[in-house]
């Protein structure tokens, strides 16, 4: 049976629908450019508090609470359209979150004045749904209000879409980003309530044969990047898919053997849990774990970041991710990035503040994403990881 579904998903290719992305500037890098990354780390350190929603029926309904996200690190960008006729938006399709929102013409924060907004009244297709809601990340807030239309996704349309449109957004990760708005494809369970995710949408409107999409990042290139659709196209990944189950259906969350460099175990010593998220181009874990990584590669503090010589990369060792008893090794090229306007080179470990309780969790973003190519099945609640070509 194993086999007939894998065979299956490679079947699906021949009804891909395959979103080009773009590689852009970070906020990290543009708040760093401009001498603000030092105090906008101090302000906002990275939190892992689990979706605190309110029992009281009310608040749940209008809030939702995303504390993993705070846009900086995200790069990759893509485009859809909302409404009839179609309004153009610049989105990050992010497995990190679940919801699709965008600015809206009613919101005159510094953060959409520079973005592009939504008008309801240019769409013949828009419906209020009449509910306010309230978006908390890490970083930053966007209130606003529901509403539904047709959304585009390349040649995938999905009709009746619930979305949000702001009408505040408050925070300079918002400020400083390339794109204009986000779709989630996390599940429903970290969605507002009442709504249906885009990629559920897709998949009871016969968009897509099954709730299946791919991710391929390129390294360095700005064009390359591609999200999919309805299944995955195998000349973007090497050799076989190795399946892993998710341990729990809201974030893509997955079980992590261990970390080791140069065969030492190094982190996650009894196994711990990893979020493999589109949404950071970082890797991101606890605090203790982290401080040996940038101990064993000699990293220096610099700024609320971690510098290494530029000249050393080529001699630091692999890191080592081992899922499901497979190794996944990220090397030094992967995760030291060189920062092409001070000439510096920044580790891109970064510790997570967990708040709630000791327990070891990691962020797997685009520096692992780059090297493996990871397809998400939501109908087996599995991810399946493979080397990228």
């Amino acid at each position: 049976m194993k086999w007939l579904v894998i065979l299956g998903l490679v079947a699906l290719s021949d009804c891909l629908v395959m979103i080009p992305l773009t590689k852009v500037k970070s906020v990290r890098e543009s708040l760093r450019e401009k001498g603000l990354l030092k105090n906008f780390l101090k302000e906002h350190p990275y939190n892992m508090i689990q979706n605190l929603l309110s029992k009281n029926s009310s608040h749940v309904q209008k809030f939702s609470y995303q504390p993993l996200r705070n846009y900086l690190d995200m790069v990759y960008v893509g485009n859809i359209s909302i409404g009839t006729p179609p309004q153009q938006f610049s989105v990050v399709f992010d497995t990190g979150s679940s919801d699709l929102w965008v600015p809206s013409i009613y919101c005159k924060s510094k953060a959409c004045v520079t973005h592009r907004s939504f008008n309801p009244s240019h769409s013949s297709t828009f419906h209020d749904r009449g509910k306010s809601i309230k978006l908390e990340y890490g970083s930053g807030k966007m209130s606003g209000f529901l509403g539904q239309d047709t959304v585009r996704i390349g040649q995938l349309t999905s009709t009746g879409q619930a979305f949000g449109l702001s009408k505040e957004e408050t925070g300079k990760a918002f400020e400083h980003a390339i794109f204009d708005g986000i779709l989630g494809l996390a599940y429903p369970s970290i969605a507002i309530k009442g709504t249906t995710t885009v990629i559920d949408n897709l998949k009871k409107q016969d968009q897509i044969s099954e709730p299946v999409f791919a991710f391929y990042l390129s390294s360095d290139k700005e064009e390359g990047s591609v999200v999919m659709f309805g299944g995955v196209d195998k000349k973007y990944y090497k050799g076989d898919l190795k399946w892993v189950p998710l341990t729990q259906t809201s974030y893509w969350q997955i079980a992590l053997d261990r970390i080791t460099c140069r065969g030492r175990v190094i982190g996650c010593p009894r196994g711990c849990q990893a979020i493999v998220d589109t949404g950071t181009s970082m890797l991101h874990g606890p605090s203790k774990a982290v401080a040996k990584i940038h101990s064993l590669i000699n990293a220096k503090h610099f700024e609320k970041e971690y510098v290494v010589p530029c000249n050393a990369r080529k001699a630091l060792p692999d890191i080592v991710f081992t899922i499901n008893n497979v190794d996944y090794p990220v090397p030094a090229q992967a995760y030291i990035r060189k920062n092409a306007n001070n000439n510096r080179c920044y580790s891109t470990f970064e510790d997570i503040m967990d708040t709630l309780n000791q327990r070891e969790i990691w962020i797997l973003g685009d520096v692992f994403l780059r090297l493996y190519f990871t397809v998400y099945d939501e109908g087996q609640n599995r991810i399946g990881l493979a080397q990228a070509t």
